[in-house]
């Protein structure tokens, strides 16, 4: 028995469409093993009081604070990264935009983190204009700020 042409056709649409799937759900897996393994390396350096340490996470806006306006200008907000851990983010607004931040946001971030007795501190959420690192940014709705 031979299949037909339009039997042939569905059965490759359907091995696309669930190869598709699969990709999808490796590519949720990826997302949520980079964003645990940023959550544990931020954990343990607050545990062992370490600073300059290059991160990438996400967390939800607890707070947006007033900019720091000393030079250079940061937009500050403390974001909760984990049940009993916050941090706060300070994005250089001079080298780049304003992130649209609300509490209760869901944000991505890479950047630096610096140890202090809060949480931390992420900065380091742009580009380098030197381009001597390579930069961080902050995500928000699938939008980049660096």
């Amino acid at each position: 028995m031979t299949a037909s042409r339009s039997q042939v056709s569905c059965f490759v649409i359907a091995v696309v469409i669930s190869g598709l799937s699969v990709s999808c759900r490796a590519s949720e897996t990826d997302n949520y093993r980079v964003e645990t393994e940023g959550i544990d390396r931020i954990a343990r350096a607050f545990r062992d009081r370490e600073s300059d340490v290059v991160v990438e996470a996400s967390g939800t806006v607890e707070r947006v604070l007033s900019d720091d306006l000393q030079f250079p200008r940061h937009q500050r907000f403390i974001l909760r990264i984990a049940p009993n851990h916050t941090l706060l983010v300070a994005h250089n607004i001079d080298l780049a935009p304003r992130v649209p931040v609300e509490p209760g946001r869901r944000v991505a971030f890479r950047g630096e983190y610096e140890w202090n007795d809060q949480g931390g501190v992420v900065h380091w959420t742009h580009h380098d204009p030197e381009n001597r690192r390579d930069g961080g940014w902050i995500e928000i709705d699938g939008k980049r700020y660096r």
